[in-house]
């Protein structure tokens, strides 16, 4: 599978997205982040099930269930929240389109750009995750970290190139 077919997989919504582009811009990359930015408020679900069902064991007390309904709750916006956030990168800049009922944009142009770098953490290579943090000449930037970037190796390669050009050195 290429990078092309990878990317397919971003956003085939193309509603959500492309509001946000200049008419002269296209599309490059688009991705939700991993899924992974998730597990918080799914371990608040699960622990919250153990700690109902016991408390209910325990005590009786139906009304304690209310409590992990709220948690529940509480995944379903996180879920909500994270099918409409997205980072974009074009021919002219890397945006970050988040939030549910705010809609946020923060965006950097590809032009003041000067470095990027990828972390990834234990659990992020395990998981298949990353960061990146992108550097700006000037003052600080909206947009500096993007925490849980799918596939992050192939992002790095494919939006470094982008960002510093990409040359075929090869001697072939």
């Amino acid at each position: 599978m290429n990078m092309q077919d990878l990317m397919v997989y971003r956003d085939s919504g193309t509603r959500t997205v492309d509001k946000y582009l200049m008419s002269h811009e296209g599309r490059v990359i688009a991705v939700r982040r991993h899924p992974a930015v998730l597990l918080l408020p799914l371990l608040v679900v699960v622990g919250g099930l153990v700690l109902c069902a016991l408390s209910a064991a325990a005590t009786g007390l139906l009304w304690i269930w209310w409590l992990w309904l709220g948690a529940l709750g509480y995944l379903t916006w996180k879920v909500i929240a994270w099918s409409v956030e997205f980072f974009l990168v074009t021919e002219h800049r890397v945006m970050v389109v988040n939030g549910v009922l705010n809609r946020n944009v923060a965006m950097m142009p590809l032009s003041k750009v000067t470095d990027i770098k990828l972390e990834r953490s234990l659990t992020g290579r395990m998981l298949g995750y990353g960061e990146f943090v992108m550097e700006s000449a000037g003052q600080k930037q909206a947009l500096r970290n993007v925490k849980f970037m799918p596939y992050p190796e192939q992002l790095y390669l494919e939006v470094s190139g982008m960002i510093f050009g990409a040359e075929d050195e090869s001697p072939d």
